[in-house]
Formats: C-alpha cells, sequence, structure tokens
C-alpha cells in the first residue's frame, strides 16, 4: 500500500462538478492498494501516518502530530500510484489490486483512521475527480507499507 501525504491548509475533491469531501487544516492522502497488500499493510501505514509528527511547533519544527494540532484529513483513492512505469511509454496496472478488494482495503484504512479519532473525508472509489489543495511548506512524503 502507498500513500503519496501531503500537509495542506486546505483540499478538496468533485465529483460530477460536487464537492464530496473538504478539509482545511490537514493531510490530504493519495492511496494507492497493491494486488498482495492486506489488512495489517493499512494498519501500519494507518498507525504511522495517525502519529506522523510534521506539523511545526512554537519554534517552528516539525513536531506535532495530526491528533496534536486538530486535524483533518482527506482521502482519495488513486491506483495509478501502483502503476508499473518502467516499461515501455504506457504504464501497466498489474501490480494494483482488483477493484473489489482495492474499494475493501480503502474503506478498511478510512475506518481504522476514524476509529483513531481524526476527523476523515474522502474522495468517491472508482471515479473520476478533481482534486484541489493549497500545498503547507509544500511538505510532501511518499509512504509504501512494503519499506516498513
Amino acid at each position: 500500500m502507498v500513500v503519496v501525504l501531503q500537509r495542506v491548509s486546505s483540499a478538496a475533491v468533485e465529483v460530477n462538478d460536487l464537492i464530496v469531501g473538504s478539509i482545511s487544516k490537514g493531510f490530504l492522502l493519495l492511496l494507492g492498494v497493491y494486488r498482495d497488500d492486506t489488512e495489517s499493510d493499512a494498519k501500519f501505514l494507518v498507525d504511522k501516518i495517525a502519529g506522523f509528527r510534521i506539523f511545526s511547533d512554537e519554534n517552528r519544527n516539525m513536531n506535532l502530530s495530526i491528533e496534536d494540532v486538530k486535524g483533518s484529513i482527506l482521502v482519495v483513492s488513486q491506483f495509478t500510484l501502483c502503476g508499473d512505469w518502467r516499461n515501455g511509454r504506457r504504464p501497466g496496472f498489474q501490480l494494483a489490486a482488483p477493484p473489489e478488494e482495492g474499494n475493501r482495503l480503502y474503506q478498511w484504512f478510512v475506518k481504522a483512521m476514524r476509529d483513531k479519532g481524526i476527523p476523515v473525508e474522502t474522495g468517491e472509489f472508482g471515479a473520476m475527480m478533481n482534486v484541489s489543495l493549497v500545498n503547507d511548506g509544500p511538505v510532501t512524503f511518499v509512504l509504501d507499507s512494503r519499506e516498513k
């Protein structure tokens, strides 16, 4: 499972010209699910992200977590993160989870994050979405459960 985490001042996701999720201060998470991912991959990332200290304290040091700053999370599914771009000029997606399993783990991830008491908004799994954000910093990390 792979996540592109962006610390944001605000973020929103639209489906068919309707905003389906929006947050102010927090994280925008673009979430990709690989074919061989399990709940343990999701749990690893949920725990890491919930405690990830990348918000500035009073001395401008990255020392505060999303819970510390009472931030929110916007989770957007993005299977293209699992694309294999190494050969040719067009990516292949055979490494991505099939839609049913990808959605199941996406929903598992969202529920686990909410169970930590963090407000979570979402996009719509499998939909064409327009995502907007104001990247705070900019601060961006790529977290991959295969690299634990």
